[in-house]
């Protein structure tokens, strides 16, 4: 009698697959709150530290830079020798380099620890993905795990400003490393006992060549994106991008030439998987740029600090959470791509409200805005990744988790440097420099709302409240005109969403399983899906 499962019958995660499950949130938790909790320690480390201005913003960016450079690379790394020996190796490296970080005693070393501790963060999201992947073979019981893991992906988020404020409030500057160390000695003693093994036997070695072209892809493109967002349109960052372009190209054509190839090309030929991996891109880059605009309205434009104002987005995260726990149990009786669909209509919405935000008495509607308009990508992060591992044959998750996360990393960078660049456009064109300012000084306020404010403090108080007023206005008309482009593409998303997933793939309702589930051996190692 054969013990192989059917395909119309996957197995269903039992109790010890649930318990893994929530170890697999805890690094998910912490990556979040790592990404938005330095900003609140940056004054505070400045005081210590003292770093030059080049390497104050090489502290802010190289652990960025480093986790989305490494990402496609540790990704089919788990697929290789093994996604929980990964993890844990990931782990034990978060740890160290969290406590190194603490205590670094110059701007030098907290440069190198960041991207060391960005190089280990790469290991973990692509294989707590994966994991989940292989744990919940059930399609809806996946849904859901997927759901939890992006709930806590959201919760971070929006957490960090909050928990890195009250311990600011306590401790020095380098307190807020060692959330880490904690939260990765649980994953490391408890991993073990919950977390099976799984690895694709017949991967063959990486590629170094392939995994070099990966780096000189995606790093210079990264780079790229943000120096546009601090510089503007410089020679620079555009030949870094058309550099990374170039070696992209490289990298995909080795990889159609390599019977082990380090990037599985055919998962593109899946239309679930590429049209999932569109809309998810897609809707990080709305995110992004107005998460921008509206972090710097509360700050800027309504004076608030840095642990006031991730108050205030504590509401946008909560909705986005509910709505990603609800999304699998709506796909039991609508098909995928129209409960992301509609979702993306929400989020339209929301963001025309912004459009009429003002910068006087503007933070009601504001606020409003942006709970709709999370309200309606809660459902992209739960389903979208969903479809995107889910599509992939279950030897494949680490590669496709990794692109997943990829996807959102390049979403979320170039949100950020086409809308930060358009909004800042909008703000020069705008803003109106009361007489009597000093040019040098008007200049300061021309060039950005960041100086306006902090030249505004230097300035007799009736001066410098007309400055402050002036720049608020001009801020906020950049704000308006980067939420009409953010509901123009949601709205497209949301179109792209209804029709490309349909025909990829997600379109059943109650459909659980995009992709083909593989089996496993006795050793948990995974054998190919087409292996039956």
């Amino acid at each position: 009698m054969s013990s192989t499962v059917p395909e119309s019958a996957p197995p269903k995660a039992g109790a010890r697959e649930w318990a893994g499950l929530a170890v697999l949130a805890l690094p998910t938790l912490l990556l979040a709150l790592d990404q938005s909790v330095l900003f609140l320690a940056l004054p505070h480390l400045a005081e210590s530290l003292n770093p030059t201005g080049a390497q104050t913003l090489w502290i802010m960016d190289v652990y960025g830079f480093m986790m989305a450079g490494f990402l496609v690379t540790m990704g089919t790394l788990g697929d290789r020798i093994g996604r929980r020996r990964l993890l844990m190796t990931g782990a034990f490296a978060v740890g160290v380099t969290s406590l190194a970080a603490a205590f670094s005693t110059s701007a030098e070393a907290l440069i190198v620890t960041r991207a060391l501790l960005g190089i280990a963060a790469a290991t973990l999201m692509p294989s707590t993905l994966a994991l989940i992947s292989n744990m919940f073979q059930d399609g809806h019981q996946r849904g859901r795990a997927i759901a939890v893991w992006a709930s806590c992906f959201m919760g971070g988020t929006a957490l960090g400003p909050v928990i890195g404020g009250v311990m600011l409030e306590y401790w020095w500057w380098g307190s807020v490393f060692l959330l880490g160390v904690p939260v990765m000695l649980i994953l490391l003693v408890s991993a073990p006992f919950v977390l099976p093994e799984y690895r694709d036997r017949d991967a063959g070695r990486i590629d170094l060549v392939s995994a070099a072209l990966s780096l000189a892809a995606i790093l210079p493109v990264i780079y790229g994106l943000k120096e546009i967002t601090r510089e503007g349109w410089a020679p620079v960052p555009v030949i870094a991008i058309v550099a990374g372009l170039g070696f992209g190209t490289l990298f995909v054509r080795r990889q159609g030439r390599l019977e082990h190839p380090l990037m599985d090309l055919g998962l593109f030929r899946r239309g679930a998987f590429t049209a999932s991996l569109l809309v998810l891109m897609f809707a990080m880059v709305t995110m992004g740029g107005s998460y921008l605009f509206i972090s710097g309205y509360l700050q800027m434009v309504e004076g608030l600090s840095p642990a006031e104002a991730g108050l205030w987005m504590v509401p946008s995260a909560i909705v986005s959470i509910v709505a990603a726990t609800l999304a699998p149990t709506l796909t039991k009786r609508l098909p995928m791509s129209v409960v992301i669909g509609c979702g993306l209509g929400v989020t339209t919405a929301g963001y025309l409200l912004l459009v009429f935000v003002e910068p006087a008495g503007g933070l009601p509607l504001l606020v409003t805005g942006f709970v709709i308009a999370f309200l309606g990508t809660g459902p992209i992060g739960a389903l979208g990744t969903h479809l995107v591992v889910g599509s992939a044959p279950p030897e494949k998750g680490g590669s496709a988790a990794s692109l997943s996360e990829t996807s959102g990393e390049f979403g979320v960078a170039f949100g950020v440097a086409a809308l930060g660049s358009l909004g800042g456009a909008v703000y020069q064109s705008a803003v109106s420099v009361p007489a009597g300012v000093p040019e040098d000084v008007a200049d300061t306020v021309r060039g950005g709302v960041e100086g306006a404010v902090a030249e505004a403090g230097g300035l007799p108080a009736a001066l410098g409240e007309q400055v402050l007023g002036a720049a608020g206005e001009a801020y906020t008309a950049g704000l308006n005109t980067v939420a009409a482009v953010c509901a123009a593409l949601a709205a497209v998303t949301a179109v792209l969403a209804t029709t490309a997933l349909r025909r990829g793939g997600g379109g059943g309702a109650a459909d659980g399983e995009p992709g083909e589930p593989g089996r496993t051996d006795a050793e948990g190692s995974l054998q190919p899906a087409g292996d039956r």
